[in-house]
């Protein structure tokens, strides 16, 4: 046994252990064990001071919470378990073994599916699911849905969320945009004055459950199949991380949709334009003459312009051994251009691409024979050019030439 005032064996595993866990932290963040503890610490003492509490203060009510909650997630277990509650007495363990048969024989189960599951550990976050939203972070969160963020789809608990990363939202909190909306437009936007600040603005959103950390995980993970094949690239399947934490590089998933009032209007417009189409005998007559000349008018205009692609095809194929290359009526009648320049110009001649490559080909061409004019009549005067990357054959057999008198 250890001596008393010393930490037991098990004691000094836990510690060797958390030293290792915060190691890791700090290597992570690319920053060394005592500069990620001093961050901790200004981090600590800025969330204290926002509450108007001391760093001692907000660390006992920290410890206080957790503790809540361990009690809270102990008195789960064992419920779930079926054990008593402190203070009620335990049966025997002859009497247990006993009531197990026959329960086996009414429900006619094996034992081993009658032994309690091992509790799945449920993401803690420090908030009261309860509570309305505070009104500023709704603000930061309306403000925040309004920049380009750069949200990418994903899927939570089996539904379409956005996703955005931190060093994005933090960029917005600390714009001009910011300090101008704050400043003019929303009186309860929180006023940012440095880094910190900007990240205390932040920590709104999953203090009010309106975006919380999430972390990327494999839908199929321990099982034996094959992954499908019909799997979306870049679609990420999420889940909730237990610590909300603000590193620049970390996802974070809305959970606030906003104002629903655009939603609910086109909803109302489809559903009254379905019952004005549904109620067209009980309209007007002048109403229904209307609808009815400009159904006729629409399907005439239509028709006149299959009418003239027709005429334009068949002009252009008659053009083509007539006068070729071929003429088209309204060329650009089917290019991505805008209604009116569609008719512009009236008539075109077909524009052929072999003649495009045979006329960027005929410059080179020539003046490839050009250069090569001169260094075939070159003197021993003049000074030698450089020599070609190509050789040149020469003739070197005899001939005998006539000589005129």
């Amino acid at each position: 046994m250890a001596a008393p005032g010393q930490p037991s064996p098990q004691q000094m595993a836990q510690m060797a252990a958390m030293q290792q866990q915060f190691a890791a932290e700090a290597a992570k963040r690319g920053m060394t064990p005592e500069q990620f503890a001093q961050q901790q610490r200004e981090q600590l003492t800025a969330d204290a001071a926002k509450l108007g509490l001391t760093p001692e203060q907000y660390v006992a009510q920290l410890r206080m919470r957790a503790m809540q909650a361990h009690q809270k997630q102990m008195e789960a277990q064992r419920q779930a378990q079926g054990s008593p509650q402190p203070g009620q007495p335990q049966q025997p363990q002859q009497q247990q073994q006993q009531q197990q048969p026959g329960q086996q024989g009414q429900k006619g189960q094996p034992q081993a599916q009658q032994q309690p599951q091992p509790q799945q550990q449920t993401h803690q976050v420090p908030v009261q699911p309860g509570q309305p939203a505070d009104p500023k972070a709704l603000a930061v969160a309306h403000f925040l849905r309004s920049q380009a963020l750069k949200p990418r789809t994903c899927i939570l608990d089996g539904q379409r969320k956005d996703m955005f990363k931190v060093k994005r939202a933090i960029r917005a909190i600390e714009s001009p945009a910011y300090a101008k909306a704050a400043a003019k437009k929303n009186s309860l936007l929180p006023p940012v004055t440095d880094r910190a600040s900007a990240e205390n603005v932040f920590k709104l959103l999953p203090l009010s459950l309106l975006a919380l950390r999430v972390s990327k995980v494999d839908p199929h993970e321990g099982h034996n199949h094959a992954k499908p094949k019909n799997r979306v690239k870049g679609l990420w399947t999420v889940k909730i991380e237990q610590h909300q934490e603000t590193d620049p590089m970390m996802h974070y998933v809305w959970l606030y949709e906003g104002p629903q009032w655009k939603q609910k209007a086109l909803a109302a417009a489809v559903v009254a334009g379905i019952f004005a189409v549904v109620l067209f005998p009980l309209w007007p007559v002048m109403l229904r003459q209307g609808v009815w000349y400009l159904s006729v008018g629409m399907m005439g205009l239509l028709g006149l312009f299959f009418a003239m692609s027709i005429f334009r095809l068949i002009l252009f194929c008659i053009t083509v051994f007539a006068v070729p290359p071929g003429l088209w009526l309204f060329p650009n009648l089917f290019e991505d251009v805008g209604f009116f320049d569609s008719f512009k110009p009236l008539w075109g001649w077909q524009e052929s691409k072999k003649k495009k490559g045979k006329k960027s080909k005929t410059p080179a061409v020539a003046n490839t024979s050009q250069d090569a004019t001169p260094s075939a009549t070159t003197t021993s005067a003049e000074p030698a050019s450089a020599p070609s990357a190509t050789p040149v054959k020469r003739d070197l057999t005899a001939r005998v030439e006539e000589v005129e008198e």
